[in-house]
């Protein structure tokens, strides 16, 4: 038996409390959602599941490796919509702005290298986004609509600098998962990037 992991970015602080205000505002339709909390909020890379501990390091070593090769950068968060659409919505997200396509080049050179190692590749394209929960039932579907909506240009007023990638072990609780940071992987400093 593995240990169930995944490969993310964590958000800054300063980011999830403006996170948690929006829940807030959308809390306010009164749907039936699992809120993400803000402690365990994380853009994530790649979803590895249930993970052979002896697998773990030569994930590590091919960690290592991308980010060795990768170069920090700003991320900017605009957008707020819902997976796979807002009449049947499933998942709320906040969007990325900028950073959003070297996002998604970190992530394929991640799929790449684990592929190697045995981990299938997604079968959907890689989209940078932010879960800010999961619609458990069509309660209040229509305000809950209406509510994003209204919040669907929602730019985050911070920005951070995505200086490294994580690798997390996620055990899961009936009071929701906790995350465990397994290894912090620097990327080298881009002139010009805090």
């Amino acid at each position: 038996m593995g240990i169930r992991t995944f490969i993310a970015i964590e958000i800054p602080e300063i980011l999830c409390a403006e996170f948690a205000q929006l829940q807030e505002e959308l809390k306010k339709a009164e749907a039936d959602i699992k809120w993400v909390e803000p402690k365990n909020m994380h853009l994530t890379l790649k979803f590895l599941g249930d993970t052979e501990e002896t697998k773990i390091t030569k994930i590590k070593e091919s960690l290592q490796k991308i980010s060795q090769k990768a170069n920090s950068f700003e991320i900017n968060f605009r957008g707020l919509g819902a997976f796979p659409n807002l009449e049947s919505p499933r998942v709320l997200w906040i969007g990325i702005e900028k950073g959003k396509d070297k996002l998604f080049e970190l992530a394929t050179k991640i799929e790449d290298e684990l592929k190697i190692l045995g981990f299938p590749k997604e079968k959907r394209q890689f989209s940078a986004h932010l879960t800010l929960g999961r619609i458990r039932s069509f309660k209040n579907r229509e305000k809950l609509k209406n509510t994003i909506k209204e919040k669907v240009n929602f730019k985050a007023r911070n920005k951070m600098y995505l200086k490294e990638i994580v690798l997390f072990k996620s055990q899961l609780t009936p009071s929701g998962p906790i995350y465990t940071c397994l290894a912090k992987f620097n990327l080298p400093s881009t002139p010009g990037v805090e």
